[in-house]
């Protein structure tokens, strides 16, 4: 799987960075909101050089539709802020047993999401302004979560909730997407919350509130991580947790197809 991986990744044609950025001080920081400072410094930015890409795997569950049976999920994740680009490989075993792989990316400006079981017959091929959105608010939501520092560009903007939330936004291709993100005591983010990302139904495609709850965190090489990360709709009729992913391993600032 991490070969068929890598070699999406590197057919995606991303670059790598070819020399180092400069740690991110505090001066760097004087701008923002105050909240927006806590949080960035319990995440390990500050000392830190601001990382252009990280590689991630995941493992977890998954489910289709409401009232289906979880499905075990395995994936690989590639993300580049150099050209904000955000490839995810998963597998999962469709009724238990036949393997479906699915990609969901951003390169280009283009959002895509392509499913094929057995890898062989397609079964989703979802593109669109909608997909657009969606993975550009799906890469801002990653960023959050794993490596912020990659936010730290003139295309971003934070603004103030309160002292335990603040807004985020990101421009990308001509078009901007916004989220909320919740913090703990500590400053560490426990949610992420969007309405720019389209559910995909039998009906059709419906914009919903989409979020992110975090359980746990656990903190490697001077950086936390979170230990669990949900991924839930909210529905009229109710909230629907589709996914659950539990982080096994990230590295950071490194070429894509490594």
């Amino acid at each position: 799987m991490h070969g068929r991986f890598s070699r999406g990744v590197v057919a995606a044609g991303l670059p790598a960075a070819t020399t180092g950025t400069a740690p991110v001080t505090e001066e760097d920081l004087a701008r923002l909101p105050a909240v927006v400072r806590r949080y960035l410094r319990f995440m390990g930015v500050v000392g830190r050089p601001r990382d252009w890409s990280f590689q991630a795997r995941f493992t977890g569950r998954f489910r289709l539709r409401p009232g289906t049976p979880w499905m075990a999920l395995d994936s690989w994740q590639y993300n580049s802020s150099l050209a904000v680009a955000r490839l995810f490989y998963m597998r999962i075993r469709f009724a238990g047993v036949v393997p479906l792989y699915g990609w969901d990316t951003y390169v280009g400006g283009r959002g895509r999401m392509h499913g094929k079981l057995l890898g062989l017959v397609t079964v989703v091929d979802g593109r669109g302004d909608e997909f657009d959105i969606g993975e550009l608010v799906t890469y801002l939501n990653d960023a959050i979560l794993i490596a912020p520092s990659m936010l730290l560009t003139p295309s971003t903007s934070w603004s103030e909730v309160d002292d335990r939330s603040f807004d985020v936004s990101l421009t990308d291709s001509g078009r901007m997407v916004t989220a909320r993100v919740l913090l703990d005591e500590t400053a560490a983010p426990c949610d992420f919350s969007t309405t720019d990302r389209y559910a995909s139904l039998p009906t059709g495609l419906l914009r919903a509130r989409w979020t992110t709850p975090v359980k746990g965190c656990r903190v490697v090489d001077g950086r936390p991580l979170p230990e669990r990360v949900s991924v839930i709709w909210h529905f009229p009729d109710g909230p629907f947790t589709y996914g659950e992913f539990r982080f096994r391993d990230v590295v950071y600032n490194v070429s894509p197809g490594i």
